[in-house]
């Protein structure tokens, strides 16, 4: 865990602008010391980079907060796009220097090209990518669902999450297609689709995969219910998925 003070000093990112995101619901604190201090995991800090990364490419606040929070953002996915819209933006300065030095070289009269100003392709790529991540049934009715709910609501719930898949941990060594591991496969349905969002088969499926793909969700879950749960889930997920 990092301090607020020790985070700052490693991003670049003022105390002030985290405690900002923290209030906004932009980016939360793993959680809280006794006394009130924010501490940082590593799971916060890849978020901070995501952050990070959306701003340099000129996202509103409201706008990253809604990418990185909806059902339909997958990080591997957006971490491609943020490299093609970087790389655009490369190519878009690359031919303003070069127009700015043919201007200083030989003068304006000889560079009357404003081609090297067009954005149009930066800008139709990021709406493209915008609509991949945020225009979705699920997303708007997430995001309706947290609005009304405090930070020590969303903790709890994420807490009754992690429950759900300490009970699949005591079954992991059973068949994943069992009447038990098919019966908590339900629960945790049920659970996302009260609390967060239609949870269809499709989207389940989708998130039994990225239970078990590794990285902080893995480890996560790992910890709640013993090494191998996250696998186990994805399992029993596929088994229900495929009924």
């Amino acid at each position: 865990m990092m301090t607020v003070h020790e985070v700052s000093k490693l991003t670049g990112v003022s105390i002030r602008t985290l405690q900002y995101y923290d209030n906004i619901g932009l980016l939360h604190p793993a959680e809280y010391t006794e006394a009130g201090y924010r501490l940082y995991d590593d799971t916060a800090l890849e978020t901070l980079q995501q952050i990070l990364l959306f701003r340099e490419l000129e996202f509103p606040l409201k706008e990253i907060k809604g990418i990185i929070q909806s059902p339909a953002f997958d990080r591997q996915k957006a971490l491609d796009q943020q490299i093609e819209l970087l790389q655009l933006k490369k190519e878009h300065l690359e031919n303003l220097i070069v127009l700015a030095r043919g201007i200083k070289t030989t003068g304006v009269k000889q560079n009357m090209d404003f081609s090297a100003f067009d954005t149009k392709k930066i800008d139709e790529y990021t709406a493209q990518a915008k609509a991949s991540w945020g225009e979705t049934s699920e997303y708007h009715e997430f995001e309706r669902k947290s609005q009304a709910r405090s930070k020590e609501e969303e903790n709890a719930l994420g807490q009754q999450m992690m429950a759900i898949f300490a009970e699949m941990g005591e079954h992991k060594e059973d068949d994943p297609d069992s009447e038990i591991a098919q019966s908590l496969v339900a629960k945790l349905q049920d659970f996302i689709s009260k609390h967060y969002y239609t949870c269809s088969k499709q989207i389940l499926s989708s998130l039994g995969q990225m239970y078990a793909a590794g990285g902080d969700m893995t480890t996560n879950i790992d910890e709640a219910g013993g090494e191998g749960t996250a696998a186990f889930a994805n399992e029993a997920i596929k088994a229900f998925c495929a009924k």
